[in-house]
């Protein structure tokens, strides 16, 4: 951490962003300690290893600080734990919005099924997959955008261990355990983490091979959540857009197409020997 890496304490805020009021209140608390310590911006610009600038845009809410920055300015400042305790308020912001919505919609499933076709679905991903994958987006993403993106992703598989356990079913065409989005060594690692989830009770994962004849899932990926409250809703992603899909006969399209491609599929324990097969392979 250095006063020449004034990126690493935090992530720019999008203007529009509907957190910015929470991002803008805990700048106005720590720039409160700050005053009450009796120190000027450089003081304890210096104090944490930053540059000045970037506590001007901390305090001002125009940059997320990250949560190491907060532990820092709660021994700098002597704040007893109350500025490192705003840690989780700051946690969601540091986001995406269309993240932070389907993480939202994630936290009420109790039920989660995916058919991903493109690329290995983003709660089975390694943080090395999910940065070579965001790497790959033209036009390019900025560091500071790629990291929030891979951060948000990792965050969500929370999932995997909030109680009581989520159903979790995944299909996976098989191009997408092929292609090696980072180089073979992500690639292998990347279905290493696969096999891991795999084993889990509460999961299953299976394999659309390539020369299956009769594929219902050809329109395109599919992701159903049923919530808490019983109601069920899909989710839909596409290059430049993504929408939650409420209306229930188009729920009702998908839930079949669902329940079909599994059945298409090859079994769960099919799926993860052929898995292994190709983890030796690559």
């Amino acid at each position: 951490m250095s006063v020449d890496g004034a990126d690493e304490a935090g992530w720019e805020l999008d203007p529009e962003d509907e957190s910015r009021a929470v991002v803008e209140a805990v700048g106005r608390q720590i720039k409160l300690w700050r005053k009450a310590a009796g120190m000027r911006p450089a003081e304890f610009a210096a104090l944490m290893r930053y540059g000045e600038n970037l506590i001007y845009k901390i305090e001002r809410g125009v940059r997320i600080p990250r949560p190491e920055f907060l532990d820092k300015a709660d021994e700098v400042l002597d704040a007893g734990g109350k500025i490192a305790a705003m840690k989780e308020d700051v946690r969601q912001a540091r986001y995406p919005k269309k993240v932070r919505d389907l993480e939202k919609l994630e936290s009420q499933a109790v039920e989660l099924g995916a058919y991903g076709n493109h690329n290995i679905h983003g709660l089975l991903q390694t943080k090395e997959y999910a940065h070579a994958l965001y790497n790959s987006r033209r036009p390019t993403l900025d560091e500071d955008d790629l990291e929030r993106h891979v951060a948000a992703r990792m965050a969500r598989q929370e999932i995997f261990d909030r109680k009581p356990l989520t159903t979790l079913t995944f299909v996976q065409e098989e191009v997408t355990l092929k292609r090696p989005i980072g180089g073979k060594m992500v690639l292998r690692r990347q279905l290493e983490r696969i096999l891991d989830i795999g084993k889990l009770r509460h999961v299953e994962i299976q394999v659309m091979p390539t020369e299956r004849e009769d594929h219902a899932g050809m329109s395109g990926q599919v992701q159903l959540l049923k919530l808490r409250n019983g109601s069920t809703v899909g989710y839909s992603e596409a290059q430049l857009t993504s929408r939650v899909v409420e209306h229930p006969k188009e729920v009702q399209v998908l839930e079949l197409r669902y329940g079909i491609i599994r059945s298409q599929a090859l079994t769960p324990r099919e799926s993860l020997a052929y898995i292994e097969k190709l983890r030796r392979e690559t």
